[in-house]
């Protein structure tokens, strides 16, 4: 997750900040359904917080149906409540996926996109 900046100096906790931005950066299309997160420990390390922070922000926006953990799989930006965007966007996530293990860059692939939106 890129784009996340917590303000020790503000009135607003940290959790809640990270909660509203990944809220935020959902509902912009930052993040879309089947996106994986980082582990708690990740995040909390990348952002300089407690894990306790990180996951207590995880656990009030699973309760809110904006992630899933899927065991083991690890933590995933849930589905809407639009199944079809929620299909297309976890079918645009795995194509990243797939074409990341390939070896293509994020501009490389982003090139691919738009050629083949040209192309339909």
């Amino acid at each position: 997750m890129t784009g996340i900046v917590i303000d020790h100096g503000s009135s607003v906790a940290p959790y809640d900040q990270l909660r509203q931005q990944i809220i935020e950066q959902v509902q912009t299309g930052g993040l879309i359904a089947g996106a994986k997160i980082p582990t708690v420990r990740a995040l909390a390390t990348d952002l300089g917080l407690a894990a306790n922070t990180v996951a207590k922000a995880y656990r009030v926006l699973g309760e809110q149906g904006v992630i899933e953990t899927r065991g083991k799989q690890g933590t995933f930006i849930a589905s809407g409540s639009d199944p079809v965007r929620a299909q297309a966007e976890q079918a645009a996530t795995a194509f990243v996926k797939d074409v990341r293990a390939l070896g293509y860059s994020d501009d490389e692939i982003l090139t691919m996109v738009e050629a083949a939106l040209r192309g339909a």
